[in-house]
């Protein structure tokens, strides 16, 4: 058996089989991860937030994400950074990864124009987080409010919700109440919920 340690993420590999391991909080070795990471699990313990980890490589393939799925036994996000055509508003819109997205069933209920995928550009300069890596705990770095949160019905029926720390290389599981409670409330945003059924 081949196994590594990795400064990026804790995870055994066998051949093409990745094993993962759901991790307890925070790491205890920080050495080789970013700040905007560290900043997550700093902001979750002041909270009082309890959250179990999963490290992971950043290159994903289906067999690694549905590994990771089964190890966080949460509701993983589809999570997309959009805005409108005028790009002077921002939305981040949280559904269910099996459900397809149709920008008309967003537009009728939040009374926007046209939406489309942000760039990458703003991503980072509103959430400080990268493609790849979208997700809730980036609102924590939109301190001046540009962006409004968007979250399906769907999202909100589990007990636990899956979701990166700001970078694509762990994944976190949260108790859904946490996140939409203590969570938003300290970070000083709302919830706008939508429902979406991904049909045409």
């Amino acid at each position: 058996m081949n196994s590594r340690q990795s400064s990026r993420g804790r995870y055994k590999e066998r051949e093409d089989k990745v094993l993962l391991e759901l991790l307890d909080g925070r790491p205890e070795n920080t050495e080789g991860r970013l700040e905007k990471e560290i900043r997550v699990y700093d902001f979750l313990d002041h909270l009082g937030i309890e959250y179990k980890r999963v490290d992971h490589e950043p290159a994903f393939t289906m067999e690694v994400c549905e590994e990771i799925d089964k190890m966080l036994q949460a509701t993983i996000c589809k999570n997309l950074f959009l805005c409108n055509r005028q790009k002077t508003q921002f939305y981040l819109l949280m559904m269910p990864g099996d459900k397809p997205f149709k920008t008309k069933e967003i537009t009728s209920q939040i009374g926007s124009a046209r939406l489309s995928f942000a760039s990458a550009e703003d991503m980072e300069k509103y959430l400080d987080i990268e493609p790849g890596a979208v997700s809730v705990m980036g609102l924590m770095n939109d301190t001046e409010h540009h962006v409004r949160l968007l979250v399906d019905e769907d999202i909100l029926k589990g007990e636990y919700l899956g979701c990166h720390p700001c970078v694509n290389t762990s994944s976190l599981r949260m108790r859904t109440a946490d996140v939409f409670g203590s969570y938003l409330d300290a970070v000083g945003h709302d919830m706008t919920k939508v429902v979406l059924t991904g049909e045409a």
